[in-house]
C-alpha cells in the first residue's frame, strides 16, 4: 500500500512541475494569444484528469489489496493445513542466521504440516579464500575445487549436496571454514531448500562463489525459495531475482507464509509478496492441499 502512495505522490509531483512549466513558459514569453491561452487550458485539464484517474486506479489497488490480505488471514488455517506435510526442508543463510526470519520459517512449516529442517547451515561470509584452499587440497573430494577459478564450481557443488543431501564430501571437508552454524544431518534428504541472505553484498571470490552457489541451488531436484522480511527493502530479493530464484518478501506475514508452502509444494515460480517488487502478485496459483493420511 506504502508503494501504490508513494506512486500516486510521484505523479503529483510531476503534475505540478509541468503545470509550473506552463505558467513559467507563459511569463517568459509575454502574451499570448487566446487560441495558446485555450491550448493551455486544455493540457492542464488533460493532466488534471490523468492524475484523478491515477488515484482512483491506486485507491483501487489499495483495497484489492487488503481486500486480498483480509481473506488470506481469515482462511489462513484452511489454506495452510497439509501443504508441506510429511516434508523435510533444507534451510542455509547466507550470512549470519536471523533469528526473526528463523521463527517465521517455523512457523510456516508448523502450520503447513511439515516434518521440520533436514539441515540448517549459515556460511561464513565473505570466504577465507586461502582457507578454503588450504582445507579442500587435504580432502580427496576437494582438490578439484582448489584454486581462484574454481570457486563458482564449488560453489554450485555445495549447493547440490545441500538440496539433495547424501555423503556430503564438501560440506565436510570445508565445515571449519565456511560453516558459523549447523544443525541437522547432511545425509538426511531435503524435499525443498530456503535461502536467506543476511549478509552484504560480496566482491571478488566470495561473489563468484555465490553465483556458483545460487546456478547449483536452480539445479537441484526440489523447489528453491528466497526469502525476506515486508518493509525490509529487501536487496537480497534482488538478488534472488537476478540469479533466476523464486521468492517471498514477507515471510512474516500469513500470505507470505502460504506463499512460502505453495512454492515448496511445486507452485507456479515467480516473485511473490507484498513490496513493489513482487512482480507475480502476492500469491501463487492456489492448488489443492495434499490429502491428509
Amino acid at each position: 500500500m506504502f508503494d501504490l502512495r508513494y506512486h500516486v505522490a510521484s505523479l503529483a509531483a510531476v503534475f505540478l512541475a509541468l503545470v509550473i512549466g506552463i505558467l513559467v513558459g507563459v511569463g517568459l514569453s509575454g502574451r499570448v494569444d487566446k487560441a495558446q491561452h485555450s491550448l493551455l487550458q486544455q493540457r492542464v485539464k488533460q493532466l488534471e484528469g490523468q492524475l484523478s484517474d491515477s488515484r482512483k486506479h491506486a485507491d483501487d489497488l489499495a483495497a484489492q489489496q487488503a481486500a486480498a490480505q483480509a481473506f488470506i488471514t481469515d482462511t489462513y488455517p484452511a489454506l495452510m493445513q497439509d501443504r508441506l506435510r510429511g516434508k523435510r526442508i533444507a534451510l542455509v543463510f547466507l550470512g549470519p542466521t536471523d533469528q526473526t526470519i528463523r521463527t517465521s520459517l517455523e512457523h510456516a512449516l508448523t502450520d503447513a504440516n511439515a516434518r521440520g529442517w533436514a539441515r540448517v547451515r549459515a556460511l561464513k561470509l565473505p570466504l577465507d579464500v586461502p582457507a578454503v584452499d588450504s582445507a579442500l587440497a587435504k580432502a580427496k573430494a576437494g582438490k578439484p575445487y582448489v584454486g581462484d577459478a574454481q570457486l563458482p564450481a564449488l560453489g554450485q557443488a555445495l549447493a547440490e549436496e545441500l538440496a539433495t543431501g547424501g555423503d556430503a564430501p564438501l560440506w565436510g571437508a570445508l565445515a571449519e571454514e565456511i560453516v558459523a552454524e549447523r544443525a541437522g544431518s547432511e545425509r538426511q534428504p531435503a524435499d525443498g531448500v530456503v535461502v536467506v541472505r543476511t549478509g552484504p553484498k560480496q566482491y571478488d571470490g566470495t561473489a563468484q562463489f555465490l553465483r556458483g552457489f545460487y546456478k547449483g541451488l536452480i539445479a537441484a531436484p526440489v523447489p528453491v525459495v528466497g526469502v525476506g522480511l515486508s518493509g525490509r527493502g529487501n536487496t537480497s530479493i534482488a538478488a534472488f531475482q537476478r540469479n533466476g530464484i523464486s521468492s517471498v518478501d514477507d515471510v512474516d506475514q500469513p500470505s507470505g507464509r502460504l506463499a512460502l508452502a505453495l512454492l515448496l509444494s511445486g507452485a507456479k515460480a515467480g516473485t511473490y509478496g507484498l513490496s513493489a517488487s513482487a512482480k507475480d502478485g502476492v500469491l501463487p496459483p492456489l492448488g489443492p492441499a495434499a490429502a491428509s493420511g
